[in-house]
């Protein structure tokens, strides 16, 4: 009897091993450092959702030194969170990204301006220096600067353009007459520095109608032509739409747990809790798949980039509906 029991342990340890160690991997390369814009993902593998897909996900922070594109393409994910001017101007390069789901429904890029340099529109912006980031992010201001005529060179017609850290210097030294900010991050940056919001005057992407979709997930196309690799991604979006909803609903929490998960140190509850229900208005209706007429809409911004266009051509294949409906 003793032996009977012993062997049916025995067989349901071994069987536990045996399921644990089925999970699939996946690694998901973040756009950039451990914090509120990647709430849902960290959600997701803390509450136990990746687990109860039967995945078992890495996740990789980004940072200044971290391209997304060239780390999926170099082999280091199966999955990146990248904007889509970023994934597309990649893609005419020849590296094949993939859309396979967008949870950001919103854009959250502006540029924030002293209101002592009396700038009150956007066209005002002419013979100003304004901040840029680069790496990929400058391509939606490019474009935006076409669409208003102003030549980017320091010509007295356009403006200049000062290339930005990721930091908020350039406004708070008075370097620079407007700089790059997200709705979730920077701005509040520059509220904490001392100079208060009655002080600013800022132009969201969306509002001038130049957003372009940002933070979706991405794949390269051998991933989508492996229909086992399909099925793990549906899960994994599946997943990860769990956790956004979960952050939504539970912001604090979801506040808590990016900090747990900061190995740097380097976040502040304040700014963390901000950031999360800020990032919570642009992810709020999403349901992970992609609104083609948006994308079709980044794609015709891009294209409007006059002389020197981020992408020269209409994408084909740059997005797909595969894996959300899959994920249904």
């Amino acid at each position: 009897m003793k032996k009977t029991i012993a062997l049916s342990m025995s067989l349901a340890t071994l069987l536990m091993a045996g399921s644990a160690l089925a999970a699939d991997k996946l690694t998901l390369q973040l756009k950039w450092v451990t914090q509120g814009q990647f709430a849902g993902y960290y959600v997701a593998k803390d509450k136990g959702f990746y687990k109860e897909a039967d995945l078992d996900v890495e996740i990789k922070p980004g940072g200044p030194d971290v391209a997304p594109p060239q780390v999926i393409a170099g082999g280091g994910a199966d999955v990146v969170v990248d904007w889509m001017p970023s994934a597309l101007a990649t893609r005419e390069k020849g590296l094949p990204l993939v859309n396979i789901a967008q949870p950001f429904k919103r854009s959250g890029m502006m540029l924030t301006c002293r209101k002592e340099t009396g700038i009150t529109k956007p066209e005002d912006f002419k013979g100003k220096t304004l901040g840029v980031w680069f790496g990929g992010n400058e391509y939606p201001f490019l474009s935006w600067m076409n669409h208003l005529g102003l030549k980017t060179d320091g010509g007295p017609n356009g403006v200049t353009v000062l290339k930005q850290g990721f930091n908020v210097d350039p406004l708070i030294q008075k370097q620079a007459d407007c700089i790059s900010t997200m709705t979730y991050n920077e701005y509040w940056q520059v509220i904490d520095a001392g100079i208060p919001a009655d002080q600013l005057v800022t132009f969201k992407y969306e509002d001038e109608k130049v957003a372009t979709l940002e933070d979706g997930l991405y794949v390269l196309q051998k991933s989508l032509d492996d229909p086992k690799m399909v099925e793990k991604l549906a899960r994994f979006v599946k997943a990860s739409m769990k956790g956004w909803d979960y952050a939504r609903q539970h912001p604090d929490e979801a506040a808590n747990i990016v900090l747990e998960n900061d190995a740097s140190g380097a976040q502040t509850e304040k700014h963390q809790k901000r950031m999360v229900a800020e990032i919570n208005k642009l992810t709020e209706g999403s349901t992970g798949v992609l609104d083609v007429a948006a994308a079709e809409r980044t794609v015709e911004t891009l294209l409007g980039g006059g002389s020197d266009p981020v992408i020269t051509k209409k994408p084909e294949g740059a997005w797909t509906t595969k894996v959300t409906d899959a994920a249904k």
